[in-house]
């Protein structure tokens, strides 16, 4: 049986290997011994096949981008990091996009086309996840593109994912509250946490508490926002970890939130899951795909320019759940399937692997 390989450029992006792992096992790949540490410092003791080495967790080697043709069976890769000029002759090469977003495929780069083209096949989250394809230019045969589904809804949708243990992780005391999520994107698409995230801090928590989850990217920020929160005597305010992606996956914040707001994030079209209210925080980013209405959330959301109350906004959104039959059909307009994805995946793979 061929061997099975995961990659990506950074940590959080293998939360859409993790469950594959679970059912396959396999290696992780990361390109530098940096990487090397954040896998064994956030992946601690989650190693599920009796893998035994520093930290217990699942098997990871460090092996440069342009070396990774070399290796030899199943080469899943989790960003858009192929070399599409290079052959990988001694591997079946797989894509999955970590999110779906309505940012422009690869910020427009002629070089984003030339590398989907490389891989030997595409599994497709949804819909959506294929319009944005086409919608650079690319037409790929059929037989490329696997038609999936969301892998992460399983977990969310099984019930093992405990609210008010995941209460207790954000360490949130008043739970008569509501629990406002913001997890908005990071400097690639213009993310407003930088402009709004101590203002919301300041607003929301007059009445709910607000768990601030920033990106991957700004996670440096979510930390001096919770100090100066600190110094002005803001209370229940919560900070969400988002590199570790275990202790702190994105979907353990979706369990515990009541609405989240958000920008330009792919979480928005992740957290149509919940079918709980959402509002859009309006930025100034032009690079975005042009989706139909019915695979567009910011036809059918709330937008929050700055100048709105924000926590009328809420109450109101709250209160009337107006949204909710429109998340349910965007849910299913942007997702092939939102359960059993994972197996389906699963078997698509494992054939692979014995071929």
């Amino acid at each position: 049986m061929k061997k099975l390989y995961y990659y990506a450029n950074n940590i959080y992006q293998f939360s859409y290997a993790l469950p594959i792992y679970d059912k396959l096992g396999g290696t992780f790949i990361v390109y530098d011994k940096k990487k090397w540490w954040q896998f064994k410092l956030y992946l601690n003791n989650r190693a599920k096949f009796s893998e035994k080495n520093f930290r217990n967790t699942p098997e990871v080697i460090v092996c440069p981008r342009r070396e990774v043709y070399k290796l030899e069976g199943v080469i899943f890769f989790l960003s858009n990091s192929i070399i599409s000029h290079q052959k990988y002759d001694k591997a079946v090469t797989l894509f999955h996009e970590h999110g779906t977003s309505d940012k422009l495929y690869g910020g427009g780069r002629p070089s984003a086309k030339r590398k989907l083209s490389s891989y030997d096949y595409i599994l497709l989250s949804g819909e959506k996840n294929k319009k944005r394809i086409e919608e650079i230019g690319l037409q790929l045969p059929d037989e490329k593109l696997i038609e999936i589904g969301g892998l992460r809804f399983d977990e969310f949708l099984d019930g093992t994912i405990d609210k008010n243990q995941e209460m207790d992780r954000l360490g949130i005391k008043d739970r008569s509250r509501k629990n406002i999520l913001y997890a908005p994107t990071w400097s690639f698409g213009e993310g407003t946490f930088k402009k709004y995230a101590l203002k919301f801090a300041e607003e929301i928590t007059q009445k709910h508490n607000l768990i601030i989850r920033p990106h991957y990217h700004d996670r440096t920020h979510g930390t001096y926002v919770k100090y100066m929160a600190k110094l002005k005597g803001i209370k229940h305010l919560y900070l969400s970890q988002s590199a570790n992606l275990i202790k702190s996956d994105t979907l353990r914040d979706f369990i515990v939130s009541d609405l989240m707001i958000s920008d330009v994030s792919s979480v928005i079209y992740e957290y149509l899951i919940t079918r709980n209210p959402m509002i859009i925080a309006a930025n100034e980013f032009e690079q975005r795909h042009d989706m139909p209405s019915e695979m567009n959330i910011m036809d059918h959301v709330d937008i929050y320019s700055g100048k709105e109350n924000i926590l009328e906004m809420i109450d109101e959104n709250l209160e009337t759940q107006k949204y909710r039959n429109d998340y349910e059909k965007l849910l299913h307009n942007c997702f092939y399937n939102v359960d059993g994805c994972v197996n389906k995946a699963v078997e698509f793979i494992r054939n692979l692997m014995q071929e």
